[in-house]
């Protein structure tokens, strides 16, 4: 993928753990939660583009790309 999606999925990431922060010191629960919800999504959508960057790479190796 792009560097561009990688850099969204470190927003998505960076944007969990600020409003993780900012309910958590507010007292606010869901935001709190809303927080940790979106930087799992960020660092799942990560996992999934380090692993097709290594497919990617396990391919070229192959074909000689």
């Amino acid at each position: 993928m792009s560097a561009i999606d990688k850099a969204k999925n470190k927003a998505e990431e960076l944007i969990g753990k600020a409003k993780e922060a900012v309910g958590g010191a507010s007292g606010n629960k869901d935001l709190k939660h809303e927080g940790q919800g979106d930087q799992a999504k960020g660092n799942v959508k990560q996992g999934g583009e380090n692993v097709k960057d290594a497919a990617s790479d396990t391919k070229d190796k192959l074909t000689g790309d």
